[in-house]
């Protein structure tokens, strides 16, 4: 999304179910112009649409951690908003548990339960008219998208099948799994995780923890996201990251 020839750091973005890589396309001018800025293209969008949905936890991490792997010329740093910190942490573990590191500095979750607290919504077996509702009182879809039927019909099974798939999401590496630093953001007002569930990130990490909050719900991000990556930034720094500042 935006290549640097010789990156400080690579920033690689994980992005909530039945959303794309292209989400994070406008943090390409928030970014460093030392830092490389990627983003996990999921089966079943994009240049992918052909291929079916991933269906378990495994068939998204594992790819993904042995892309990772084989990135080099400078550290790594995760962002998944939603499904995508559950995925990014699945991966931030497959790479801690690989025999030769991969130089993951930090991760970075976002709008996302610890996973000792993430509970089941069911919302794929939802009928279409309380699934729609559900997306766009979470504000993160386009609601001329629902309006088409075409487009409604495309994408729907897709966003089921991500929700099918964290729904049965269990965590599959007994925590404190990474060594590296954990930091969770997430909107004040938001229905979906409170305060208590972010914070129980804390149990995936041997390393240091921190929390910061943003005016807004589910998506707050949408509005919020030169301070987020700023945020980021500060705390990942030049010398190494820092998720301890306050």
């Amino acid at each position: 999304m935006r290549n640097c020839r010789a990156p400080r750091l690579r920033l690689i973005c994980f992005p909530h179910a039945g959303g794309s890589a292209g989400f994070f396309r406008s943090w390409a001018a928030l970014v460093p112009d030392d830092v490389e800025l990627l983003a996990v293209r999921y089966p079943g969008r994009e240049d992918r649409f052909a291929e079916p949905p991933a269906q378990r936890m495994e068939e998204l991490a594992e790819p993904i951690a042995e892309a990772c792997a084989k990135l080099a010329g400078g550290p790594l740093v995760f962002f998944g908003h939603s499904m995508g910190a559950s995925v990014a942490f699945e991966v931030a573990a497959r790479l801690s548990a690989a025999p030769v590191a991969a130089g993951l500095e930090a991760l970075f979750v976002s709008g996302r339960p610890g996973p000792e607290k993430v509970r089941s919504r069911n919302l794929a077996d939802a009928s279409d008219e309380e699934l729609v509702e559900e997306l766009l009182a979470m504000s993160g879809t386009n609601a001329e998208v629902f309006a088409n039927p075409e487009l409604r019909e495309l994408f729907l099974p897709l966003i089921r099948a991500d929700y099918r798939l964290i729904d049965a999401y269990k965590v599959t590496l007994p925590p404190p799994t990474l060594a590296v630093p954990v930091v969770a953001y997430y909107g004040d007002q938001d229905e979906h995780v409170d305060e208590d569930e972010v914070n129980a990130w804390s149990a995936v990490t041997r390393s240091s923890f921190a929390t910061r909050s943003f005016p807004g719900g589910h998506f707050y991000l949408e509005q919020h996201a030169a301070p987020l990556v700023a945020d980021l930034f500060a705390r990942v720094g030049t010398n190494g990251p820092r998720p301890d500042q306050d």
